[in-house]
């Protein structure tokens, strides 16, 4: 695999192996941390895209159900250094540890293979692995599950064990033999027995050692007690000797035998271990990811860097510690826009954001993934050249400034349209004037070369330099214009000011003497710093002002909605008012010509006539139901919320069967002379009943007041009474 060419200096000014470390601490075991902390960036995305979607996969199983298996084992590195001497022999802890790392190795591939769906790269990694159970099969054969020898390891060891089990069974029957008929005849002391080189012994009483047969092992401090192996027992104690020197002589042969067998797959045996250094390493990356939200970005062909909310990794963890607010930013990087220049005061989060463009790039081509949005966007690049921070160098007896000519001249070599240079505090370290220009001649060589870069500056010869370039951007820090708190946003387009007399005055220098030292520089430089000190202020302001307006827009459109809707309930109010009320002065007529029609029954007694006159009335309002299509009931729930649409659909049926009424009206009758409107006429409407008077008119409207309200009809629909 190629990798980046970089410095050790660039990696250390990006905090890269802080990084490395903080990764290292979610390992397992001793390897993976050494792999982890070895970390360099990859050089191109063939290489490095599999990686960030095999950590991408691993992070998502540990939330999931189907979370994948533990990979921790035992480091094997001392066998496989054994397995390389000729005539060596591993021992049983050895065979463990070898057999560990198999079947560990065993599972895992087992695993991928049967959910390779959904760790398709994770899958295709353990593909490349080699697997045989032949050395598995082979150890579990020899060693059980205790970690032991086990008896069918051999037909000879299994004879041997058997009788060792007799004989010490028989040692220790004759032993109790012996303890119970000497401490009847009361040679022994009273602990009777005891234990003497792992072997057991009888505690007799000095004055009767000659009594016992057998031999005598030792004596206590004092003399009194002898310690004597009884005969028969020491018969049986010798062959148990030779056959503990015979089971351990076959346990050898065993064990060279096995050694011999599994020499041959040291490669393959090597080649698990590196599978498991790997699943501890991607298993690091992808708890890390989670630990600092971080995502997998788009990778690009094209020549772009556009990272979106983006975190510094170590501030963020830094500050959730603390549980303080960490600041995300944006910047983007392209073709158009490669260079840009950030300016502004000290403390506002300038290096920050240098460093972390920086140093989320070595983490992505490092395959990590990286705290941004997943709409961000990264490419690759072949070198990546720094320089942040204070770089005197004591040991080479350089001054800054030396050291960043030097620094330049390593950039001005190594520079090309596939680099990424990021440089802090650009040509400071000398004569404002002098050192000015040799940084602008630099950035200018960065520029011609195409180089993708980002530097922050007080020059104001650079921040021009930025302006008329095309395709480089000034931008700077935003600060509150007021109390010139730093906002930790980054705004493109824009020079930033220093705010060199601004940040004196605001802490306490006198203005007097602020007023001196203005007057001891060029008018120029002091007028063109506080134009961008001016502009900054402006443009807080217009943020705000731009803040309040959107607020009282949005506070606006939810007050004309309200409004609006108010007015279609209050106009659909008038219309059922409009129909109840002709309804009701319908009922009234009727109940007058009733009322006639009674009083001339109750003088004249006709019945005839009575009956003639009701079925009159009744005929002619026949009629009408016959002419008039029946008016739609409305029916509106309780606090219904009326559409707009739906409003103007009813008013639409309404205007529709009012205009169909007076079509079918003016079939019947022949049409009434036309006759001219004039304020203070009464009128109704042509298929009314109420009756009102015109208080104004205007064009084809007239405003109709009935007495309980007031509505504006259409000239057209109205008759003069």
């Amino acid at each position: 695999m190629g990798k980046i060419r970089i410095d050790k200096k660039t990696l250390e000014d990006l905090e890269f192996p802080s990084v490395l470390q903080q990764v290292s601490d979610f390992c397992i075991t001793n390897p993976g941390k050494e792999k982890v902390l070895s970390i360099t960036p990859f050089l191109t995305s063939e290489e490095i895209e599999p990686e960030l979607q095999r950590v991408k996969e691993f992070s998502v199983s540990l939330d999931g159900d189907n979370q994948i298996p533990n990979h921790g084992f035992e480091p094997i590195f001392k066998e496989l250094q054994l397995l390389d001497i000729e005539n060596s022999t591993l021992e049983v802890s050895g065979f463990r540890r070898i057999l560990s790392v198999s079947e560990t190795t065993r599972i895992l591939l087992k695993f991928f293979k049967k959910n390779e769906e959904f760790y398709i790269h994770l899958n295709e990694l353990s593909e490349a692995v080699d697997y045989t159970s032949d050395v598995s099969e082979a150890i579990q054969k020899i060693i059980d599950k205790y970690g032991e020898i086990s008896d069918d390891a051999s037909p000879q060891l299994g004879i041997i064990r058997r009788r060792l089990n007799v004989v010490k069974g028989q040692i220790n029957s004759s032993f109790l033999k012996a303890l119970t008929r000497y401490a009847q005849a009361d040679y022994l002391d009273d602990i009777r027995e005891t234990i003497v080189d792992n072997r057991r012994v009888l505690a007799v009483k000095a004055m009767h050692r000659k009594k016992i047969k057998g031999a005598v092992l030792g004596n206590s401090k004092t003399g009194s007690i002898v310690y004597i192996e009884p005969q028969d027992t020491l018969e049986f104690t010798n062959e148990l000797s030779n056959l503990i020197y015979e089971e351990l002589e076959e346990v050898k042969r065993i064990l060279k035998q096995l050694t011999e067998f599994i020499r041959p797959y040291k490669e393959l045996l090597a080649s698990y271990q590196a599978y498991l250094i790997d699943m501890d390493m991607l298993s690091a990356k992808a708890k890390y990811a989670v630990k600092i939200s971080a995502a997998l970005p788009i990778i690009s062909e094209n020549r772009i860097l556009s990272l979106i909310d983006a975190y510094h990794p170590l501030l963020l963890a830094a500050n959730n510690k603390r549980k303080e607010k960490t600041y995300p930013q944006s910047i983007a990087l392209d073709p158009n826009g490669r260079i840009i220049v950030i300016s502004g005061p000290n403390a506002g989060g300038k290096s920050i954001t240098l460093k972390t463009v920086g140093l989320l790039q070595l983490m992505l081509q490092s395959g990590m993934m990286v705290p941004v949005e997943p709409q961000s966007e990264f490419c690759f690049f072949d070198r990546i050249l720094t320089d942040i921070g204070d770089n005197q160098s004591i040991e080479n007896h350089l001054s800054t400034y030396s050291y960043r000519l030097k620094k330049m001249n390593h950039f001005l070599k190594k520079c090309n349209k596939n680099t990424l240079f990021l440089i802090d505090e650009f040509g400071t370290g000398s004569d404002p004037e002098l050192g000015g220009a040799l940084a602008e001649t630099f950035l200018e060589v960065f520029y011609e070369r195409e180089a993708f870069g980002i530097i922050t500056t007080h020059y104001a010869n650079l921040k021009l330099l930025a302006n008329e370039l095309p395709n480089a951007i000034n931008a700077n820090m935003q600060f509150d214009s007021r109390t010139l708190e730093p906002l930790y946003k980054l705004h493109l387009g824009e020079a930033g000011s220093s705010f060199t007399f601004e940040v004196a005055q605001k802490n306490g220098i006198p203005y007097s003497l602020i007023n001196r030292s203005k007057k001891k520089i060029e008018r120029g430089k002091i007028r063109f710093d506080k134009t961008i000190a001016n502009l900054q202020k402006e443009r807080s302001k217009l943020r705000k002002t731009s803040e309040s307006l959107e607020s009282s827009e949005k506070k606006a459109r939810l007050e004309s909605k309200q409004l609006e809707e108010i007015n279609l309930k209050v106009q659909d109010k008038l219309e059922s008012y409009q129909e109840l009320y002709d309804t009701n002065q319908k009922m009234i007529s009727l109940g007058k010509k009733f009322d006639v029609l009674s009083e001339k029954y109750f003088n004249n007694k006709q019945k005839k006539h009575l009956q003639d006159e009701l079925m009159k009335m009744v005929m002619v309002e026949n009629s009408k139901r016959k002419k008039l299509a029946p008016k739609a009931k409305k029916v509106v729930k309780a606090k219904e919320r009326i559409t707009q649409k739906e409003v103007e659909q009813k008013v639409e049926v309404i205007r529709t069967r009012k205009k169909k009424e007076k079509a079918e009206a003016k079939k019947a009758p022949p049409p009434k002379p036309k006759v001219t409107l004039k304020i203070g006429d009464r009128v109704r409407m042509i298929d009314g009943k109420a009756i009102g008077t015109i208080d104004s008119l205007e064009k084809n409207k007239a405003f109709v007041n009935y007495g309980i309200f007031t509505t504006n009809v259409s000239v057209e629909e109205l008759e003069k009474v």
